[in-house]
Parts: structure tokens; sequence; C-alpha cells
């Protein structure tokens, strides 16, 4: 019997190492390296080929067809696919536990189970108890097909022989070779896993939707290599404490990324929120300091998200700089921006900035309504009735515009704004009915909303 090697095994690159470092050598990361044990033969055996070699061809005698998309049934989901689903696709699905995951994807499987086989694999629960889930959601299992199995063995013959046009993988985790001595999870488990599959789903056309762990940061666990070989990557963002969840996609060879589906978890699983601006827009009794609403693009849909401010004073030597929902690093350059260019001196005071429900705001656009926000808060006075505002705001005090502005002004007025304050370039040629549109070019010039 040939004996197992020991090797290091690097959790972000999936790189391997003879002995245990500190910094990985293959892509510089600390304390990524993880002890795994596997055979020779093992090794040997992983990588063969499933099918023959591809001659090699000439990239303009190819043809470039559209490839043919296999909606959900879920308006919102398929939003985040880029339309639909992708035969021979793998996509990836990671959250905290408890956010909808599983029942997000039985939903989509018992829609898809109507035009064609489906199969659920689970490895984290019995039959028993997704037939359970199924029946609180109200979900026919008529043409669905489960297996509750975790050997990687046996789900790929299940793959083979029953060719269903979509199967879960729940959870890529939960996963094991035979061919690997490595327990369920590790990296090396959950690269081989994620590999053979992805070579079966590439070779017989079968749509694989992979749901995957989280680490306590937020990322997806095990190696990074993971991201890389699946063709969508898809997060579940919210509060578990909250009803309403968000899906973003981070990558996408079909579809744009950065595409934002929002849903609302009711006692029948999840449904999708038609108008997610509303979501995002608290209402107040009346108007209050340190409120901006700002217009973001997510993907192709533009939305319209509350950013709150509060400035206080500080009683600790270390003012806090707090923000949920933005970057931290850019709310410090904010606040200097601010000092050097407009006169508005926080060193003395903290400041907290959200972004109301739970959303994520990435993109640099949110600097103008964070700047109204935050002058706001330190005059107590609230802005004009109706207001919004989006822009971006550079470290020589310019107001630089923001892609995609007429869409971005359109969704306002058709919400009922009345007034916006864009970045000049941002300004529309033809006006826009209803809505009275204020150019800024200076990070100066935006003190005179206020007065």
């Amino acid at each position: 019997m040939a004996k197992a090697r020991t090797q290091f095994l690097c959790s972000d690159c999936g790189g391997i190492s003879a002995k245990w470092e500190g910094r990985c050598p293959h892509c510089g990361a600390w304390n990524t390296l993880q002890e795994t044990r596997e055979s020779p033969a093992a090794a040997g055996h992983r990588y063969a080929p499933l099918a023959a070699s591809t001659p090699v061809r000439r990239l303009a005698d190819i043809e470039a067809r559209e490839q043919a998309r296999n909606p959900t049934g879920i308006e919102e989901f398929d939003r985040v696919l880029g339309g639909g689903l992708v035969a021979g696709a793998v996509v990836l699905i990671g959250g905290d536990p408890g956010i909808g995951k599983s029942t997000l994807l039985l939903q989509a499987l018992a829609s898809l189970s109507e035009r064609g086989p489906v199969l659920y694999v689970t490895g984290e629960e019995s039959a028993e108890q997704v037939a359970l889930r199924a029946q609180r959601l109200g979900v026919s299992g008529d043409g669905v097909d489960l297996l509750a199995e975790i050997r990687l063995e046996q789900i790929t013959q299940a793959l083979v022989e029953r060719q269903p046009g979509v199967a879960v993988i729940d959870s890529i985790q939960t996963l094991y070779s035979g061919e690997l001595t490595a327990a369920p999870g590790s990296v090396s488990q959950v690269r081989e896993c994620a590999a053979q599959l992805t070579r079966i789903a590439k070779q017989t056309g079968v749509t694989l939707i992979l749901i995957g762990h989280v680490t306590k940061d937020g990322a997806l666990a095990g190696p990074r290599v993971l991201e890389h070989i699946v063709d969508t990557v898809l997060y579940f963002e919210g509060d578990t404490h909250s009803s309403f969840r968000l899906v973003r996609a981070i990558k996408n060879r079909f579809g744009a990324v950065n595409e934002l589906g929002v849903f609302a978890m009711t006692d029948r699983g999840l449904r999708g929120v038609s108008n997610p601006s509303a979501l995002f827009l608290a209402g107040h009794a009346r108007e209050v300091a340190g409120s901006c609403v700002m217009a973001t693009q997510e993907g192709t849909r533009p939305l319209l998200v509350e950013v709150q401010a509060l400035v206080d004073t500080a009683h600790v030597p270390n003012p806090r700089r707090l923000s949920v929902g933005l970057e931290s690093s850019r709310l410090a350059m904010l606040l200097a921006v601010l000092h050097r260019h407009a006169g508005v001196a926080t060193y003395d005071q903290d400041v907290f900035v959200n972004a109301v429900g739970g959303v994520r705001i990435m993109e640099p656009a949110a600097d103008l309504a964070v700047a109204l926000a935050i002058l706001s808060s330190m005059r107590d006075r609230p802005l004009p009735a109706g207001l919004l505002a989006f822009g971006e705001i550079g470290l020589a005090g310019e107001i630089r515009p923001a892609p995609r502005g007429q869409e971005r002004l359109r969704e306002a007025a058709k919400l009922g704004f009345k007034h916006a304050v864009v970045p000049r370039a941002n300004v529309p040629r033809q006006p826009i009915e209803g809505l009275r549109i204020q150019a800024v070019d200076r990070v100066e010039d935006v003190l005179g909303v206020l007065s």
C-alpha cells in the first residue's frame, strides 16, 4: 500500500508546499497553509481525462452562438444570472447560514422541473428534512429528484445516468472523493470535487449550482481557486434578522457583474421585490437632518438608497469613524477633502454613516450624497424635501461624473423626486420633466445646497 505523504495547501490560491510556512510562497497570503495527506497513487489518478482531447482550431473559424437561457421562474434570480441558466454552466452561491440559499434553490428547482428533469443533492440534510422544507414552502416536489449523498463518485454516476437539466449540490464542502484521504471540507477535497463536477457539467451539458459555505469574514470557504473554476459566483447579503435578502453577482461569464436581486423572506419562501428602491428609502414622518438619498447603479438597474449620517462631539481623544454599507477608508478620505477644500472640520467629532436597508454601496458615486448627509447632520439642518444626489469627489475637491447618469435621473423622476444635485458633466441635454437639476463643480459648491 502506498505511503500517504503530507502536503501543505494554501486556502487562498490552492498552491502546494512541501513544508509549512507562515506565508504562502505562491500568493503571499499569511497563515493560509493547511496540512493535508494524500497517497501518491490517488494523486496520480485524480486527473485522468474524461474525454478525448480536441484539435486546435482557428478562432476565426469558430462560430459564435448566443447561449440559450433557461429561466428559473424567479424574476429577480434570473436578473442576477443574466437572464437565466446556461447549459453546462457551473454556478457557485454562498452566504451566511440560514440566509435562504437552500430555500431559493429549492423554489427554483420546483419551477424548472415543469420543463425538464432536475436533481437536488443534499449532503447536509436528510431527505426527510428537505421534504419537510418543501412542504412548509408549499413547493410541489413531483418533478424534483432527490439524492442524499456526499460521495463524489456516487453523485457523478447519478449525473451521468439521469442527465438532469439542472442539478443543485448542497453543499460543496460536504462532498468527498474516495481517491483522496483528506477529510471532507479540506482544501484538497473541495478543490478536487469542484473540478470533477465542473468537468462533468461541461461534458454532459448539465447546469450545476453549488452551494458554498462562507468564512467569518464573509468570503467563500475553501481555496480561492474555487471561484476561478466556476462560471458564476453569487453572494447572499443581508441581515438574517431582517426579512429582506440581496443576491449579488460577483462573477458572471454569461451576464453583467454586480447585478443585484432583491428578495423578501415570507412564510412561503423568498419572493422577488418588484420595486427595490422603495425598500431602501425609509419613510420619515418629518424632515430630519443627516439624511440624503442617492441614486446608485447596481448592474443594469438604478436604485435609490437613503444614506444617513450622524456627527456628534467626540468624548475620547481619537474620534470614531464608522460606516455600514460603505467603505470606511473612503469615509476618512471624504472628511479630509471636506476639511481641506470646504473648511469643514471634524477632527473633534464622531462620524457614523449608514446605508439604509442593508445594501452595500461599492461605487464612488456615493461620495456626494455622503458629504451632504454629513454636512446636514453637522449643521442640524435637513436637506430640502425630494432631493437626491450622486457624484464622485476627488482629492483635489473636484466632483467627477458618474456613469449612466441619465438612467439614475429618470429613476428618481419616476419615484417623485423634484431636486437633483449632480456633477456638471451628468446634466442631461434635454430636461427631465418634473426634476430640477443643480450642477456642482467643486466640493465647496455643495455648501450652497444647505443655505
